[in-house]
């Protein structure tokens, strides 16, 4: 693939995705991006099964988990009046008593993005991606053979641009392309990341989020680090408060080592692009999808974009499939970020009217990637996953069911796939798997699965 390259804006958790993907597929990859760090706020935190299933394949899954060892074990929500007062309440579990491990060989992963991005970047530079932080695209322009972008005393020529670069994207806006949605959810809010040992007040009752009602003080606190980093979520996006008397009438106990560390003012939102490709020019994560955090879905639905976009640019620079096979880039991502984006919003919605909607998507259906493509690189062949129910059963345009391959249970189905195309049996039934392990078609032979990969990639 010598001189052919596919050039990254945004170093954040999708861009890292996106180069890790591409090294994956053996495809040069050049990431840009014009902060110094990686980011120095905490901000996404939960990554879905779905997630660590794209890390197991990348095989990352144990370095991230590695990585997040400071908050294992803090799965529960809690509430109470202040932190002081507040108890752990019960894990949700699904009817049934599936479990996690029952879902994917990968359980969720509870890691502030501020301490998974180094291992991302690490991870890129190691697998042979060319990352260069300090670095701002100040304009590009695309033309029949490729993308021309200019940096400051420096151009670069690619073959496609993947624009990461958040839901401000310059690329997007250089683009034109507009966005559809509900717009503002809710009332505007603000962030309160500090520091403060809070070991011995949590010990026995941790937790990731805990929920406290005081009439003074009412927000929601996040762990971080589960000890001695934390961010305190309030409504009305005032920043200008007495923060430290806030903080300590809401966790109830003196902290008389407490250290702001910065206060962000934010107003979640559900917006779309109305197309997610523009010639050789694709979005991906927040430039492609902003809404409320209260599924923790944003940054989960950014690196399923990059792992389904990868394969596909692959694909294409090897010359195994015809460039229209990125059209599908679109026309299955977008509805799956609609998806998301509505299926947060309603969820936003619930918690903050305290009023219940039973026609949400069951969680494990957000968690492990359920959406089904109707559209795109697949032959549809009229089958609907259900939403409400989780019930994977392999059928067309979702991900393959996980089932264990052994009694040690190391192997799972999801590992026949990727990063080539995989022809399987499964239930059955003969299954063509694509390299970001979803089914593309089901029934025949294998004789068969194999003319119907050659066609979606003609």
């Amino acid at each position: 693939m010598s001189g052919q390259r596919t050039l990254i804006v945004g170093g954040g958790l999708v861009g890292l995705t996106a180069a890790l993907v591409l090294r994956h597929h053996d495809v040069d990859v050049t990431l840009v991006e014009r902060r110094s760090t990686t980011s120095p706020q905490p901000k996404a935190r939960r990554f879905h099964v779905r997630t660590m299933e794209i890390f197991r394949e990348l095989g990352l899954a144990g370095l991230v988990h590695e990585a997040a060892r400071d908050l294992a074990g803090h799965d529960h929500m809690a509430s109470g009046r202040t932190l002081a007062e507040a108890t752990q309440q019960p894990l949700w579990q699904p009817p049934g008593g599936a479990d996690a491990m029952d879902v994917s060989p990968e359980p969720p992963c509870l890691i502030a993005q501020d301490v998974l991005e180094p291992v991302l970047r690490k991870a890129a530079v190691e697998a042979g991606a060319d990352v260069r932080f300090d670095t701002e695209l100040l304009d590009f322009e695309q033309d029949a053979d490729g993308v021309t972008a200019r940096f400051d005393g420096m151009e670069l020529r690619a073959d496609y641009l993947v624009a990461a670069d958040g839901a401000r994207s310059g690329v997007r806006q250089a683009l034109g392309i507009e966005r559809s949605g509900r717009g503002a959810v809710g009332e505007p809010s603000v962030n309160v990341y500090f520091r403060a040992d809070l070991t011995e007040v949590v010990r026995g009752r941790e937790f990731n989020l805990c929920m406290l009602d005081h009439p003074e003080a009412a927000g929601a606190l996040a762990s971080v680090d589960g000890r001695r980093r934390w961010v305190f979520m309030a409504s009305g996006g005032e920043t200008d408060r007495d923060w430290p008397a806030v903080l300590r009438t809401a966790l109830g106990v003196p902290v008389p080592d407490l250290e702001i560390l910065s206060v962000l003012g934010w107003q979640a939102e559900m917006l779309v692009a109305d197309r997610y490709s523009a010639g050789r020019v694709h979005l991906a994560g927040d430039a492609a999808h902003v809404m409320p955090p209260f599924a923790a879905s944003g940054a989960n639905t950014g690196i399923a974009d990059v792992h389904n976009l990868g394969w596909k640019l692959a694909a294409v620079l090897r010359g195994e499939a015809a460039p229209r096979l990125l059209d599908s880039y679109d026309a299955e991502r977008r509805p799956a970020g609609w998806f998301a984006a509505d299926q947060s919003t309603r969820r936003a919605d619930t918690f903050r009217l305290g009023t219940e909607d039973p026609t949400l998507a069951h969680p494990f259906v957000l968690a492990a990637g359920g959406f089904q493509y109707t559209a795109g690189a697949l032959v549809p062949d009229g089958s609907i996953e259900p939403v409400t129910d989780f019930a994977p059963a392999g059928r067309v345009g979702t991900r393959i069911p996980h089932r264990w391959l052994d009694d040690a249970r190391t192997r799972s189905t999801l590992d026949l796939a990727g990063p080539k195309w995989t022809v399987t049996e499964f239930d059955g039934d003969w299954l063509l798997v694509r390299p970001d392990q979803v089914v593309a078609w089901r029934g025949g032979s294998a004789r068969e699965a194999e003319a119907v990969r050659a066609e979606l990639l003609s």
